[in-house]
């Protein structure tokens, strides 16, 4: 059977195979108006899957309430493309864990992580999240869910304002925009790997996620050690109008020089 092969008027098929052609190409249609922009299929496949993490609905203590406050028309965050939330782990792209893990609970937060499908992400939410909290010296509570799943982003607080959870977030899209889709982010497992599991059973089971960082390396968390205030706000925005007002004194100074250099051109020509 023969294969044909793409042709697109003015474009030869070697010219594919050159990113500088390309470029160049793309540069000639936008001076033109024409939007056109070259990417790699892991970078067009990351946007998508940033703008549109899917978070399990997981509130077990008061950092719940933040959680819904960052969903309500204040903070809205559907800006960001979080608004849809899944009451199925299988659905699920993230667990934000919001409150505290008991013992007693531990068990079915593993469970609800590992039925969840690659690639997955796990948002640690306050400081019982993190570390136990204030009841750190309980017989009860998990001193930081690290011990059972891996963390991507820590945010901490008692609880953490939606600020710090909107800027964890975007941390997290940060992280996910970096990685390499095709390149060992899914992982299903084999059977002598299920079996090894299947063994140790109960909270120390073996899980997509321990396997993929075997074999690809274990992903730094993010911590999130404070959010952007309306100082630093004002602050660069003071900064960006200096930067635009020298801008500004760069162009003229740039004319007057070109036109005194005209100048001096004409009279010696003369």
């Amino acid at each position: 059977m023969e294969v044909r092969k793409p042709h697109i008027k003015s474009i030869p098929y070697n010219e594919f195979k050159d990113n500088d052609t390309l470029e160049n190409i793309a540069n000639e249609l936008n001076e033109g108006g024409v939007n056109v922009v070259l990417g790699s299929l892991d970078q067009m496949i990351n946007w998508g899957r940033s703008n549109s993490l899917w978070s399990l609905t997981f509130g077990t203590s008061c950092c719940g309430i933040e959680f819904m406050a960052v969903g309500c028309a204040r903070y809205d965050f559907s800006r960001f493309g979080f608004e849809v939330t899944r009451n199925s782990a299988r659905q699920a792209d993230l667990i934000m864990c919001a409150g505290t893990i008991t013992n007693k609970m531990a068990p079915v937060f593993k469970r609800l992580y590992d039925e969840m499908a690659e690639p997955k992400y796990v948002v640690a939410v306050g400081g019982c999240t993190i570390s136990g909290g204030p009841f750190k010296k309980s017989y009860s509570v998990v001193r930081g869910i690290d011990e059972i799943v891996p963390v991507d982003v820590y945010i901490p607080g008692c609880p953490p304002r939606p600020e710090a959870i909107l800027y964890g977030m975007m941390q997290l899209q940060r992280k996910v925009k970096v990685e390499k889709f095709f390149g060992g982010a899914n992982h299903k497992m084999n059977n002598e790997e299920r079996e090894d599991s299947m063994k140790l059973g109960g909270l120390h089971g073996i899980s997509n996620e321990n396997l993929s960082a075997a074999k690809i390396g274990d992903k730094q968390p993010i911590i999130v050690t404070e959010s952007p205030n309306k100082e630093d706000v004002e602050a660069l925005d003071k900064e960006l109008i200096a930067l635009e007002k020298k801008g500004a004194e760069f162009e003229v100074n740039k004319s007057q020089t070109e036109g005194t250099a005209a100048n001096g051109d004409g009279q010696a020509s003369k």
